[in-house]
């Protein structure tokens, strides 16, 4: 259910710690002094424009020469476009400006926020274009040069930097977090959130279908030629005939399992040790993630690509959960980690072949940072990079034109750092692409599926084309054969049993429809009419889903993985293409993070977590192995720089 929040801006620097060392005052305000005229007529005002969730209403305070108060009624999401908000209010308010930087990966917000103050000021009888231009006034004299000292070093304020953070300081180190962007979050925080573990609790409520069961048998019986790879088929023959004895019908799964499924969905060139450490250490980074705080809903279900129901659900949207569990452990224990955010690292500082801090930049300032026992590069991939994927893409089409899931910061600086110190860097040829990019923006956002099971993608003729249940690869290149790249995700009341039903970006159904990015119809013939498809191809399309649901005939491209049948109105339909997602190349690691050197050798007092690292998925990433990825080594990596000597 929404909920309406009435914020003072004034008050909200206490509630962002990312933002608390970076909000200033700079801007020039103009004073009587001066004598300068009036550039607003004195009162307060109101505007509203639309966000990302619904109306924003600013209500604007003004002197004749300067902004005193803003407030701010809206429904953005909480942990991310509510933080968006406030941040600009503040520095339009601070700087009397309307030229300020949008938050990445909250554009909507961000816009809406700033058209709702426009509004306002419109009618306080302001020169909008003249406040849309209005410069801030640099300092005269150069920033002071900064040098700081703690224990482990961060580079990267996503999810795999903040849990190394977390992980090095309950190991004893004293961290410095850096952040290029505005705020802390990276990736993370705008993400669908699933997290992939093995958990028979969780899984237990989740009745095993036979096409699931002959799954295992045929992944135990499947061709392997790597001695490790076999023993993990031993071992899962030993856990699945010990489940078929226990008389157990709930979904099976355990780590061998999520191994299994990992090596095999990334064509068997994925590495052997880092998804053995992958696997064995999900569900009890879930766990360490409850005991921070972090609320997971009590089941699980099948993530786009993730090929087995066991993606976790937090209970915040998006990724925020992630990020605020980690920034609340952060401000609590705020004497030993700090946070510096618009704070870029240039190069890594290296002694007699070891690493012992990050050379960076802030506004102007050199920033010297040293590292008494290491520095971990969380830095992300190369997603928003669209030079760097045309550089290294050997595998799709150009990619040029492909928008991407990815904030503006995933643009693989880590990365090319690393290589001027002679890291390893391995696999970056292989690019994800999603089947699930929103046609205007390329991000994840209005999609409507809930889960694998109960929705299928027809194409502009109202055709099934693709086993919906397969890898994100295999489905990518089909949707690239359509006309247009182009497709219809299609789902009924099981999906959204009343109108207020939110999907996994805390968008619900009714303001998808009312916003045009989805539509709704009684019945299948009606829903085709509205999005333009052959009206008979799609009830067909529909018919053969639900019979091959009830098992009366075999999916006719493979499917395995049901759960409804779509035979219940309302029916749903939402458009999506092809869009960049995750980059699976980056710096080599091993199983304890450490980075790895082009002879092999480890590079001491450097570790690595997260996209900024290659190897672990191979040739396809599963869906929801990322947020586990980076929980996971994000963990080892800080405990590994804590305890370095």
């Amino acid at each position: 259910m929404k909920f309406r929040r009435i914020l003072s801006i004034i008050l909200v620097l206490s509630m962002i710690l990312s933002l608390s060392a970076c909000a200033t005052n700079t801007g020039v305000k103009p004073t009587d002094e001066e004598n300068i005229d009036a550039i607003f007529t004195p009162g307060t005002y109101e505007g509203e424009a639309e966000g990302f969730h619904g109306t924003i209403k600013a209500t604007v305070t003004v002197t004749e020469l300067e902004i005193t108060d803003i407030t701010v009624e809206h429904t953005e999401t909480a942990g991310l476009g509510d933080k968006a908000v406030e941040k600009i209010a503040l520095e339009v308010k601070e700087n009397t400006s309307l030229d300020v930087p949008l938050v990445s990966g909250a554009t909507y917000s961000s816009e809406g926020i700033v058209a709702a103050i426009t509004a306002a000021l419109e009618k306080a009888g302001a020169d909008i274009a003249a406040l849309k231009s209005k410069s801030v006034e640099e300092d005269e004299e150069a920033a002071a040069d900064i040098e700081k000292t703690a224990d482990v070093i961060v580079i990267g304020g996503g999810g795999a930097g903040l849990a190394a953070a977390v992980s090095a300081h309950q190991n004893g180190a004293s961290v410095i977090v850096i952040e290029k962007m505005p705020q802390v979050g990276g990736n993370t925080i705008i993400s669908g959130s699933a997290y992939n573990a093995a958990d028979t609790e969780r899984q237990s409520s989740l009745t095993m279908t036979d096409l699931e069961k002959q799954t295992v048998k045929d992944i135990i019986s499947s061709e392997q030629t790597d001695p490790e790879v076999k023993e993990w088929q031993e071992t899962l023959k030993k856990e699945w005939e010990e489940y078929l004895a226990s008389g157990k019908t709930g979904l099976f799964d355990s780590p061998t399992l999520h191994k299994l499924q990992t090596y095999n969905g990334g064509d068997k060139i994925g590495n052997i040790k880092l998804i053995n450490t992958l696997a064995d250490n999900t569900l009890d980074s879930v766990e360490w993630l409850e005991d921070l705080g972090m609320e997971f809903k009590d089941y699980v279900f099948t993530v786009l690509g993730g090929l087995w129901s066991r993606a976790h659900k937090p209970e915040k949207p998006l990724g925020t959960g992630y990020i605020e569990t980690y920034m609340n452990y952060i401000e609590e224990n705020s004497s030993d980690i700090e946070i510096m955010v618009d704070t870029t690292a240039k190069s890594f500082i290296v002694e007699d072949s070891v690493v012992k801090g990050v050379n960076a930049e802030s506004k102007g300032s050199k920033v010297t940072l040293n590292a008494e026992n290491g520095v971990i590069l969380a830095t992300g991939g190369f997603g928003a990079n669209v030079d760097m994927r045309e550089q290294y893409n050997t595998i799709w089409p150009s990619l040029k034109d492909i928008k991407t899931t990815n904030h503006t910061g995933a643009t693989g600086d880590g990365i090319v750092m690393a290589e001027d110190i002679d890291t390893s860097v391995i696999g970056m040829e292989q690019i994800q692409l999603l089947p699930m990019g929103d046609p205007e923006t390329g991000s994840l956002s209005g999609n409507i599926e809930q889960g694998v099971q109960d929705r299928i993608f027809v194409n502009k003729e109202g055709s099934r084309f693709v086993d919906e249940g397969a890898r994100r690869d295999v489905m990518t290149k089909a949707l690239m054969e359509q006309e247009d790249s182009y497709m219809w995700v299609i789902v009924d009341k099981h999906s959204y049993p009343t109108g207020d039903t939110v999907n996994n970006f805390n968008e619900s159904i009714d303001s998808l429809v009312e916003a045009g990015r989805a539509f709704k119809a009684d019945t299948l013939e009606e829903l085709a009419e509205l999005i333009d498809v052959d009206p008979d191809e799609l009830v067909n399309s529909v018919e053969t889903f639900n019979d091959a649901v009830e098992g009366s005939i075999d999916d006719p491209f493979g499917r395995t993985l049901f759960d409804n049948k779509i035979d219940t109105a309302p029916f749903y339909a939402g458009a999506r293409v092809p869009t960049v997602h995750h980059t699976m190349g980056g710096v080599e690691i091993n199983e304890d993070a450490q980075v790895v050197d082009n002879n092999g050798e480890v590079i001491k007092g450097l570790y690595a977590a997260g996209e900024v690292t290659g190897g672990i998925h191979g040739s396809n990433r599963l869906g929801g192995n990322a947020l586990a990825d980076i929980t996971v080594f994000g963990r080892i990596a800080g405990t590994s720089a804590a305890l370095a000597k």
